[in-house]
C-alpha cells in the first residue's frame, strides 16, 4: 500500500489514477511568440522580411546585388509610383509599397520599431482593430504621397504605418490621460529625421495623421461596435478614392 493524501492506495490505483490525469499543455515556441508579441505583429513583420528576401533574391537574379534590392523587377512593380497609380492605373502600388524596403537597414529599423510598437498597439486594441489601424495608417501615408508628392519618385517602406502606429499611441494616451511628453519627444525625433535626403515626410506625416485620426475613431465608438467597423471602412473607403481619384485629377491638370 502507498500513504496517500487520505488514507493508503493501492499501487494498482496509484498507475491508474497517473494515467488518467493529463500533463499541463505546453504551446509551441511560435504559440508562445505570439501570446508575448502579437500574432498580428509577427505576420506583419515575416511579411515585410520574406518581401525583402523576395526582392533580394530577384536583384540578384537579374545581375545585381540582392543588398540593392530596389534593383529589382519586383521592388519596381511593386512601389509607390505615383504615375503609376495614376496614369496607368496600377491601384495596388498603394497597398504593396508598405511591404517593401530599400536595404536591409532599412527594414530592420522598421521592424524593430513595429515589434516594440506594435505589440503593444495589439494587446490594448486587439488583432483586428490593430491590423485596421496599420493598413489605414499605410494608406494614408499613400494618400499624401499621391497628392503632394513628385509623382516621377516611387516610394517604399512601412514607415508610414508605423508613424501611424505613433500618432494613435499619442490619442490613446491623451484618451487616457497620461503623460505623453516622452512620446511628443520621440516624434519631433523622428520628423526631424524625415527631413534627411531620401526619406519620404510626406508619407510619414500622412501616415501620423491617418493613424491618429483611426485612434480617434477607435475611441469615440469604443462602446458601438457596429458604427466603429462603418466608421474603420469609411475612413479607408475615402482613403482609397484619393488615392485613385484626385491624385488622377491632379496629375491629368499639369
Amino acid at each position: 500500500m502507498i500513504p496517500a493524501s487520505v488514507g493508503f492506495q493501492c499501487p494498482e490505483c496509484v498507475r491508474e489514477g497517473q494515467a488518467s490525469v493529463r500533463g499541463p499543455r505546453r504551446g509551441g515556441g511560435l504559440q508562445a511568440a505570439g501570446r508575448r508579441w502579437g500574432a498580428v505583429t509577427l505576420t506583419l513583420i515575416a511579411i515585410n522580411v520574406a518581401m525583402f528576401g523576395v526582392t533580394a533574391v530577384s536583384a540578384g537574379v537579374g545581375g545585381f546585388s540582392p543588398l540593392d534590392n530596389y534593383r529589382s523587377p519586383v521592388f519596381e512593380a511593386l512601389s509607390q509610383w505615383p504615375y503609376g497609380v495614376s496614369l496607368f492605373g496600377e491601384w495596388w502600388r498603394v497597398f504593396t509599397a508598405a511591404f517593401l524596403h530599400i536595404g536591409p537597414v532599412h527594414l530592420a529599423m522598421n521592424m524593430l520599431a513595429l515589434l516594440v510598437f506594435g505589440s503593444e498597439l495589439e494587446r490594448g486594441l486587439g488583432r483586428w482593430r490593430f491590423l485596421a489601424l496599420y493598413m489605414l495608417s499605410a494608406l494614408g501615408g499613400a494618400v499624401a504621397i499621391q497628392l503632394f508628392g513628385d509623382p516621377r519618385v516611387p516610394v517604399a517602406g512601412a514607415s508610414t504605418a508605423i508613424y501611424g502606429l505613433l500618432g494613435a499611441l499619442g490619442v490613446l494616451m491623451l484618451a487616457r490621460r497620461q503623460d505623453v511628453r516622452g512620446l511628443l519627444t520621440l516624434l519631433a525625433i523622428n520628423v526631424f529625421i524625415s527631413f534627411l535626403p531620401g526619406v519620404s515626410l510626406l508619407g510619414h506625416l500622412g501616415g501620423l495623421v491617418a493613424g491618429a485620426v483611426t485612434a480617434g475613431l477607435l475611441v469615440v465608438t469604443r462602446r458601438r461596435p457596429a458604427l466603429q467597423i462603418a466608421a474603420l471602412a469609411a475612413l479607408g473607403v475615402v482613403e482609397l478614392a484619393l488615392c485613385l481619384t484626385v491624385s488622377t485629377v491632379a496629375v491629368l491638370s499639369i
